[in-house]
C-alpha cells in the first residue's frame, strides 16, 4: 500500500493566510516583501525556451486545446535527468507532430522552439510543465503536461515557535507521493555548498533543520549571520542525487531563505506569493503559469 503524506499541515497554513482574521493582523510592511513578491521578473531570465538568447515569455494561452492528435509525445508523463558523462541529457518527441512552434510554462524548461527537444540537464527539475505546440498553418495552441522528475521544496512560512522547524523536500512535482529517500540511497548537499552557507540538513533525506539553519551551530550565527534582519534573504544551491529513475544523476535546486522576527512583520505581497504557489502545488496544478516559480521561498519566522 502506498504511503500517503497528509496535507493538512500545509492546508492549515493556506487557510490561515487566506482567512480575514489572519490578514487583519498582518500589516503591509514596506520592506523586501514587495521585492520578493516580484522577484520572478526582476532577478532571473524571463524564459528559457532553447539555447538561443533569452526572450520575453509568451503569455499562457487563454483558450488552449487539449487532446490533439498531433500533440508531442515524450514517451511518458514524467521524464528524469540521467547521468550522461558530462554531456547534457536531451529528450525529443517520439512521434512526429509536424512543423510548428514549441512553448512551455512555467519558466524553467529549456526546450527547442523548433524541434521540441528538451534539455533536461539545463531545465529546472521537480516541476510540472505545460508544453504548447502551435502547428504550422494553425493558430491553436495544443497543450499537454509533462513532469521533469526531481526534488523540490514548497514555498512556505515556518514559524519556529509554533513547532514548524523542518522543511522537507517533495518529489516529482507531487507532495502527496511517499518520500523517494525513505528507503535510503539518496544524498543531499553532495558538494557541501549549502553547508558552507550554514544551511543545516540531513544529507540522507534532504530535510532542512530550520532552527539550526537560523541560529547556527557555532558562535557566528546561522545562514543570516549573527544578527538577522527582517526581510533578509540568502539563496543557497543544494546539489543532490536520488535513488529513483534518475539513476543518481547529479541535480541541483536553488532555495531562497527569508527571515522575519514575527509573522506580523511580513508584507501582504510576500504572503500572497507564498500562498498562491503553495495552494497550486497542493492542488496538483503547476506552481505558476505567468512567472518564474524558482527558487522556492522558505520563510523562517521566530515567533507568531
Amino acid at each position: 500500500m502506498k504511503k500517503i503524506i497528509p496535507i493538512y499541515p500545509f492546508l492549515g497554513l493556506a487557510l490561515c493566510l487566506s482567512a480575514p482574521a489572519c490578514r487583519k493582523s498582518i500589516p503591509a510592511v514596506q520592506d523586501q516583501s514587495t521585492e520578493l513578491a516580484s522577484r520572478d521578473t526582476a532577478n532571473r531570465p524571463l524564459v528559457k525556451q532553447d539555447s538561443s538568447p533569452i526572450v520575453q515569455s509568451v503569455p499562457f494561452p487563454l483558450t488552449p486545446v487539449t487532446g490533439c492528435s498531433y500533440s508531442p509525445n515524450y514517451g511518458d508523463t514524467i521524464i528524469y535527468p540521467q547521468p550522461n558523462n558530462g554531456q547534457d541529457y536531451i529528450v525529443t518527441p517520439i512521434n512526429n507532430p509536424g512543423a510548428g512552434k514549441y512553448l512551455s510554462w512555467p519558466i524553467g524548461m529549456v526546450i527547442d522552439s523548433t524541434t521540441g527537444a528538451i534539455n533536461v540537464t539545463q531545465s529546472e527539475t521537480g516541476m510540472k510543465y505545460a508544453i504548447g505546440f502551435v502547428k504550422n498553418g494553425t493558430t491553436d495552441t495544443c497543450l499537454s503536461t509533462l513532469i521533469i522528475g526531481g526534488a523540490a521544496y514548497m514555498d512556505s512560512i515556518y514559524v519556529l515557535a509554533n513547532g514548524a522547524t523542518a522543511a522537507s523536500p517533495y518529489y516529482d512535482a507531487n507532495p502527496l507521493l511517499p518520500p523517494v529517500c525513505s528507503g535510503g540511497g539518496c544524498t543531499f548537499d553532495v558538494t557541501g555548498s549549502a553547508a558552507n552557507q550554514k544551511v543545516v540538513m540531513n544529507t540522507a533525506t534532504g530535510v532542512i533543520d530550520l532552527t539550526k539553519t537560523l541560529n547556527g551551530t557555532g558562535l557566528l550565527g546561522g545562514v543570516f549571520g549573527l544578527l538577522p534582519l527582517n526581510g533578509q534573504t540568502v539563496t543557497s544551491r543544494i546539489y543532490y542525487r536520488l535513488n529513483d529513475a534518475s539513476n543518481n544523476a547529479l541535480q541541483h535546486i536553488d532555495v531562497q531563505f527569508v527571515y522575519y522576527y514575527s509573522r506580523s512583520q511580513i508584507g501582504q505581497g510576500l504572503l500572497n506569493n507564498v500562498l498562491t504557489k503553495l495552494t497550486n502545488i497542493l492542488m496538483g496544478n503547476m506552481i505558476s503559469t505567468y512567472s518564474d516559480p524558482r527558487p522556492p521561498l522558505i520563510v523562517i519566522v521566530r515567533r507568531p
